[in-house]
Formats: C-alpha cells, sequence, structure tokens
C-alpha cells in the first residue's frame, strides 16, 4: 500500500474543528497552545467558539485550518499511520510540508497568518473575486479569460480542481464579465465565490513579493517524503526548490488535478483527506474513483480512517 495524505485549504474552516481531538490528546492540546503562543494571540477560541466572521478572516483562516489539519496528521502518526508522499490544496501545501519535516510547525503557523493577511492587504475588499467554473474544458476556460482580461483588470484560471471544476481569479468586473463569457461558451454555471480576495491571481504578486522576504527568514529542510508542489505538479524533496515554490504559489494557479493523478501514476492507491471538511475527498472522487479517499477530522473519523488503514 502506498498512501498519500492530503491536507485541505481555505474554505474548509468552520467553528469547533477538531475540539474533541484537543479534549482527548494531550499531544493534540499541546500543539494547538503552541499555536497560540506563536501567534500571540488565541486561534483556539477562534476555532473552538468562532465567532464565524472572525475565523472567515484570511489572516485567522489560514492558521485555524493550518493547525486543524497537523492535529489530525499528529493523532493519525500516533495510531501507527505513516504517509508516503503528502500534498496540500493551496494553503494546506504548508500543512504537508510540516508532516513532510520541512517546516516546523511554529514556523508554519506564523507564516500562514502574515501570508493571510498580506493576500488580504494585496487587494482592497470588494476589488477582487473569485468563481466556480462548472462543466467546461480546462483549456476553453483559458481561452475565454485570455478574451476578457486586460492589463488594468485581469481575470485567469487559478485552480484546476478536478474533471468540470476550474475556479477563476481577478479583479471583479472581470470575473463577472468572464462568467458571462464562460456561460455563453457552454459552461453548465458559473458560481461567484465568497471570498475575500482573488486568491493565486497575478493580483497577488504584492503579497508573494512579501511572503518572499518571510519565507527567506525562517528555516526549511529538505523533506524526509516528496510533497507534491501546487505549481508545478511534481514531487519536490529539496529545501530550496520548496522555498522558491511557495513564492510562487502564491500568485500561480494550483494544479491540483495533475497532482493528484501524478501521485496516483507514481503507486498511490490509497489517499486521506487530513483536516476539516471532505472538498478534496469529493475532488479524489472525480479524479479516480477507484482510489479510495479516507477523511479524517475528529474522534470518531480519525479512529474509522485509522482502523480502514490498519485493516482491522
Amino acid at each position: 500500500m502506498k498512501l498519500a495524505f492530503l491536507f485541505p485549504g481555505q474554505g474548509s474552516q468552520k467553528v469547533g474543528m477538531v475540539h474533541d481531538l484537543y479534549e482527548k490528546y494531550d499531544s493534540v492540546k499541546k500543539l494547538v497552545e503552541e499555536a497560540d503562543d506563536t501567534l500571540g494571540f488565541s486561534i483556539s477560541k477562534m476555532m473552538f467558539e468562532g465567532p464565524d466572521s472572525e475565523l472567515m478572516k484570511t489572516e485567522f483562516t489560514q492558521p485555524a485550518i493550518l493547525t486543524a489539519s497537523v492535529a489530525v496528521w499528529q493523532v493519525l502518526k500516533e495510531k501507527g499511520i505513516e504517509t508516503d508522499i503528502a500534498a496540500g490544496h493551496s494553503l494546506g501545501e504548508y500543512s504537508a510540508l510540516v508532516a513532510a519535516g520541512a517546516l516546523s510547525f511554529a514556523d508554519a503557523v506564523k507564516t500562514v497568518h502574515l501570508r493571510g493577511r498580506f493576500m488580504q492587504e494585496a487587494v482592497p475588499l470588494g476589488e477582487g473575486g473569485m468563481a466556480a467554473v462548472i462543466g467546461l474544458k480546462p483549456e476553453k476556460i483559458v481561452e475565454v479569460c485570455e478574451s476578457v482580461s486586460t492589463d488594468s483588470e485581469p481575470v485567469q484560471a487559478v485552480n484546476f480542481n478536478c474533471p468540470g471544476q476550474v475556479v477563476i481569479a481577478g479583479a471583479t468586473k472581470a470575473v463577472e464579465k468572464a462568467c458571462d463569457a464562460l456561460k455563453a461558451a457552454g459552461a453548465r454555471r458559473a458560481i461567484m465565490l465568497k471570498v475575500s480576495a482573488p486568491f493565486h491571481s497575478t493580483l497577488m504578486e504584492p503579497a508573494a513579493k512579501r511572503l518572499k522576504e518571510v519565507l527567506d527568514s525562517i528555516t526549511i529542510h529538505d523533506t524526509h517524503i516528496p510533497v507534491v508542489a501546487n505549481v508545478n505538479a511534481k514531487e519536490e524533496t529539496k529545501a530550496e526548490d520548496i522555498r522558491r515554490n511557495l513564492v510562487d504559489q502564491a500568485a500561480h494557479p494550483v494544479h491540483w488535478e495533475e497532482s493528484v493523478r501524478n501521485m496516483i501514476a507514481g503507486g498511490v492507491d490509497y489517499t486521506v483527506e487530513a483536516g476539516p471538511g471532505t472538498v478534496l475527498s469529493g475532488f479524489m472522487r472525480k479524479i479516480d474513483r477507484s482510489i479510495p479517499c479516507h477523511h479524517a477530522e475528529d474522534v470518531a473519523t480519525v479512529d474509522e480512517t485509522a482502523a480502514a488503514l490498519k485493516g482491522e
């Protein structure tokens, strides 16, 4: 069996996530306390009590999801579940790099908190947006976005998630115009998303520059298992390649479907979505239904996943 751990990105957060793991496992309590101490405020209070309006702010969402995801991975590891390879969707790539030994948890949680702030500050609220496009080939989506995009109001395909679903991002007016053009070109749906910034678009380049300064200041190690990078869908193990990819990732598309297909081609036959939500499990069913994707986010699903992978 070759096992891949998949870590979720922004949008999977929910009030109360991993609270039962926190109450049951001392290691999770210690991890969450480390997050609070590192950040200098109580991310745990937001995770466990909300309000949802605070948890949805990007600079808090990112460290909260990372903390929850690493907690799930940590408990599964304690139960004897070891991963052979890892990947994470956008923010989730940082969780994967913690699991792979490239980043310390403290450095990762501090970095993604700043990453969220930089992304939000790169584009004023309301001036950037994203939309999910359903039922149109990626090449056609790219072509339509290029025809609509201008230097002052860009729009581009940024998340290649699974067959039939691509997310676009850019200036709000350009995204809205692209949605109309994509529906005219045959898309079943083009839905504006409730997000606070145009993540992974060229409008995030100011955030990427600020993020580079942070990433240059922390220690990144070579990994002990490969991590598949969002920007190129390739297995990465070397610290300097990882550092460069994380900078590029902020303002470049996420090639998730290709990343998963490359892992499967490399022999992966089981996957675990470690962290809140089931978004990546849904993508997996559309990418390759023959590959099991277990989902672990609380005491019950962690126990179920551990039992299934041990053949109990």
